[in-house]
């Protein structure tokens, strides 16, 4: 839980860190969807990050939290999101088919494919076998393009565990790729099986919200005193261009959500920004009472020139 009421944490201002934390590498044009420990979680007392190239899941390892050094390539597959439940690391991520299967995608030769896995840790370096843990999404997965169950997000209730992901894909026409149409729910008395999929999403993209108006993008839930924020990346189009920013939602279950403000924008302004036209996938974190947003952006929609890079924003007062 993090300890602020929803009002107190309206009241913060997230400010952004100017130059980006992590670049791509290894060849990737992609470095995206950070999910991080912080020191007072790991096991050694350090930062730790996952997130997602072209080419797999890695794991990144800091003193400070801004200079990261490469750990391991983990798995292949996008999206991760780490947790620590008792002495047990459960790494979450979105497993996919071939390098080869996901790039034929791309040019309309082959449909997605993709469900939720997770991986077990007990040091953060040694990893059981993947686990699919929601595989279908009553329909809501498939389309014209393919089927997709993607960014998994953990959330411990009263009644057990709440996997919050995206699922669909909805084809951003600028950008030359799919992005999630849908946010969806699962829910399970054990951390890693036996999820049970809603009936229904519980955020749609809806063409009268200015940050909806495209599709869903993701939702990372948090608990407060007294309700619940979701920070989201809504993909949204304006005047032909399509954009994303990092908003912020207010709820009083965790389940049905208010698009409140925006947290942090494109950096319209500067054409040679990191983030000129989208900020995306974010996680919130608390280390020695000061809350970090992590996230990545991308400079262009472009899809040859275009690059995405991890940063963060810092909260102080408003």
């Amino acid at each position: 839980m993090i300890d602020l009421t929803i009002d107190q944490f309206r009241n913060l201002k997230f400010e952004v860190r100017k130059r980006p934390i992590l670049a791509p590498f290894g060849g990737a044009v992609v470095v995206a969807d950070p999910s991080l420990l912080t020191p007072a979680e790991a096991p050694d007392g350090q930062w730790h990050m996952f997130l997602h190239t072209t080419f797999g899941v890695y794991h990144f390892r800091s003193a400070d939290g801004i200079d990261f050094e490469r750990v391991q390539k983990i798995c292949a597959g996008m999206r991760p999101n780490i947790n620590k439940v008792g002495d047990t690391y459960y790494l979450f991520y979105e497993k996919t088919r071939s390098l080869l299967a996901n790039a034929l995608t791309l040019v309309n030769l082959a449909k997605w494919r993709s469900t939720i896995c997770v991986r077990l840790s007990r040091d953060l370096l040694h990893w059981s076998e993947p686990r699919e843990v929601v595989g279908q999404a009553g329909g809501y997965e498939k389309g014209p393009r393919g089927s997709s169950i993607s960014n998994p997000f953990l959330l411990e209730t009263e009644d057990g565990y709440r996997l919050y992901f995206s699922c669909g894909l909805t084809f951003i026409k600028d950008c030359g790729f799919c992005e999630p149409t849908y946010i969806h729910y699962a829910t399970s008395t054990t951390v890693d099986a036996g999820y049970q999929v809603a009936e229904a999403p519980i955020l749609s993209p809806d063409r009268e919200v200015r940050y909806l108006n495209l599709c869903s993008g993701c939702l990372k839930v948090y608990r407060l005193r007294d309700g619940y924020i979701g920070v989201q990346n809504g993909i949204y189009e304006e005047e032909g261009r399509s954009h994303s920013a990092i908003l912020l939602l207010i709820s009083r279950d965790g389940l049905h959500f208010d698009i409140d403000k925006v947290l942090v924008s494109p950096d319209e302004g500067d054409p040679k920004s990191w983030m000129h036209q989208f900020v995306y996938a974010s996680h919130l974190v608390c280390h020695d009472g000061v809350l970090r947003l992590y996230f990545n952006a991308r400079d262009t929609s472009d899809m040859v020139r275009g690059r995405e890079c991890i940063g963060f924003a810092e909260a102080v007062a408003g």
